[in-house]
This record gives C-alpha cells, structure tokens and sequence, in this order.
C-alpha cells in the first residue's frame, strides 16, 4: 500500500489547506485529492512534483513509507536494518547509483516499482 494518501493529508493539514484549497493552487480537481489522500489514485510523477512545489516540500518525502517530523542524526534503525539485509556491498551500489538521479527520475523508478507491485497483487 502507498503512504504517499497519507504523507499528502498530513502535509496538506499541517499547512493548515484545505482539499479544495490545495486542488486551486495545485490546478487539480477536489475529487482528485481526496483520491489521492485515499490511496484510490497514485498521481503521475509530473503532478507529485506540481504538488510538491505547492506544498513546499521534497517531493521524495511525499512518497516516503514514514515522515518523521525530527529525523534522529545518523543511521535510523530501519536504515540499519536494511543495510544488514541488503549487505553493505549491495547497498553501496544502490546508493551510488541513486547519487546519479535527479529527483525526477527517482519518482518515476518508485512510480514504476509500484506498478510493477500493484500489477502482480492483481494477478
């Protein structure tokens, strides 16, 4: 299940916006973000970002599993946990290469990676 519904609301509510407010500055309809806090609708890399603008804030952090409103300094544990499943070898590579990414093409890969799950739970 996506976190972005749930990342959205919370923003949204914390810059004191209502759905009807953020679709205006957004350019979306209000039925289209009340979709999209309820997870029925996952908006296309281009809107994220539209969104992202209005809210000010990393559109990477919309789509993040959790917010964290103070991130603790250093290595949280999930990243620590990860890290030894994933070997430091293997991670060093992913994170190499997510260096190279502008914050475009890192939404379109999450975008993707979501399909790709959202079509094989369909099956």
């Amino acid at each position: 299940m996506s976190h972005f519904g749930e990342n959205l609301k919370r923003v949204r509510e914390e810059r004191k916006l209502s759905q009807q407010e953020l679709a205006l500055r957004a350019r979306l309809g209000t039925k289209t973000i009340e979709k999209y806090e309820s997870d029925l609708q996952i908006p296309d890399t281009q809107t994220i970002l539209k969104l992202s603008t209005v809210l000010d804030i990393p559109a990477s952090e919309l789509m993040e599993r959790e917010m964290k409103e103070h991130p603790p300094a250093g290595i949280d544990a999930e990243m620590e946990k990860l890290i030894k499943e994933l070997g430091p070898k293997r991670t060093k590579l992913i994170l190499r290469k997510a260096k190279e990414f502008t914050e475009e093409d890192f939404l379109r890969v999450m975008q993707m990676l979501y399909e790709l799950k959202y079509e094989k739970n369909q099956s």
